[in-house]
């Protein structure tokens, strides 16, 4: 998921991040791949470009350089038969900045660095600093404590900067893009933004270890509950989290407005404790729980019994996983919710996406 991430503490490398897309291309902005020497990590979409892009940042690795934007038309320069434009900036890994981002895996952040001219610019501070005069950049010093060389800042969703240099203002519900000041000088904003998606899975059995496989590089978080902690694999992927809980009904009651639920115990009576326990929260949360069309109907009639509405018992998905998908084994099972999984995120992003910009032209 954030596998460029990871490579980064292991410097030097160069990080390339899709800063601008015009028209049909491979992926979008603030994807990332970090190359190195012997190797890369992450895509920006594969072909011919991304071919290019290791070329040029390994290029940087011996030669050196500074962060700068190139842009490629697919078609004409690469031969892609997907034809838009894409613009990419190539970043020479700042470990110091990586660390941070590291250590900030779970919150959203704004990456902010200096990536060229639009042309020349009547006067240039040779410091490190942001404005049109140099004096007062020289001694000036990081929100870190560290030097002002090089240039990058980093914030908060709340604009509170975190570390690094001076840099300009800039627009952070415009999400990564790039944007000028008014000496002329180019920057790339990156949102470097943590999964929104939280899956709450309950059972640690064949079915729920498949699951978490099948997710481990997936852009979510899992948090893994069972009572039996011998059952968890000595090691886990890096977005999964253990809880080895004999009252997970505590974990359901305290999970935030938004949470995503799977149940798939060992035992029919603990998956009704949780489903009594799910369907009770005022945020109508997604939750899907396993069995066969026969399970749902016990369970709905006990639900009832125990005054869950029939609106919270319909929005209940049992059986879970995609209509046309058959096979019981839990790798298959695996693939199938993961899908489900994704199409029920991607539409809850799109519907707080509808409602951060004011029309489809600001997207």
């Amino acid at each position: 998921m954030d596998d460029w991430l990871t490579a980064a503490l292991r410097a030097p490398a160069v990080l390339v991040t899709v800063a601008i897309v015009e028209g049909s291309v491979p992926r979008e902005p603030g994807a990332k791949m970090l190359v190195q020497r012997d190797g890369f990590a992450g895509t920006i979409g594969g072909g011919h470009l991304e071919h290019r892009a290791i070329e040029i940042a390994r290029g940087m690795l011996e030669d050196g350089g500074q962060p700068k934007l190139e842009r490629f038309a697919l078609g004409p320069s690469l031969g892609q038969c997907c034809g838009g434009i894409a613009h990419l900036v190539f970043e020479p890994v700042d470990r110091d900045q990586m660390v941070l981002l590291d250590a900030r895996r779970s919150a959203d952040t704004f990456r902010v660095i200096p990536v060229g001219w639009t042309g020349l610019p009547s006067t240039r501070s040779t410091s490190g600093g942001v404005g049109t005069q140099s004096e007062g950049h020289a001694s000036a010093e990081r929100v870190d404590g560290g030097p002002v060389h090089p240039t990058w800042a980093l914030f908060d969703t709340d604009g509170v900067q975190l570390a690094g240099d001076p840099v300009p203002a800039f627009d952070r519900t415009l999400g990564t893009h790039v944007f000028t000041d008014a000496d002329g000088r180019r920057w790339l904003a990156d949102a470097v933004l943590a999964p929104r998606a939280h899956l709450m899975l309950f059972g640690a059995g064949h079915v729920g270890a498949a699951i978490v496989r099948a997710l481990s590089e997936l852009p979510c978080r899992v948090t893994w509950v069972d009572e039996r902690e011998d059952l968890f694999p000595a090691t886990v992927p890096a977005n999964v989290t253990i809880e080895a809980t004999d009252i997970p009904e505590v974990l359901v009651e305290e999970a935030a407005p938004g949470t995503t639920f799977l149940v798939m115990t060992h035992s029919h009576a603990l998956d009704l404790r949780l489903s009594i326990a799910i369907l009770s929260r005022p945020a109508a949360d997604w939750f899907g729980l396993i069995g066969s069309d026969t399970k749902r109907r016990q369970f709905e009639h006990r639900l009832r019994e125990r005054g869950i509405g029939k609106d919270r018992i319909e929005s209940m998905v049992c059986p879970i996983g995609l209509p046309g998908i058959a096979g019981k084994a839990p790798a298959v099972i695996a693939a199938s919710v993961a899908a489900q999984l994704l199409t029920v995120w991607e539409a809850s992003e799109h519907g707080a996406a509808s409602h951060l910009h004011h029309s489809p032209e600001s997207n």
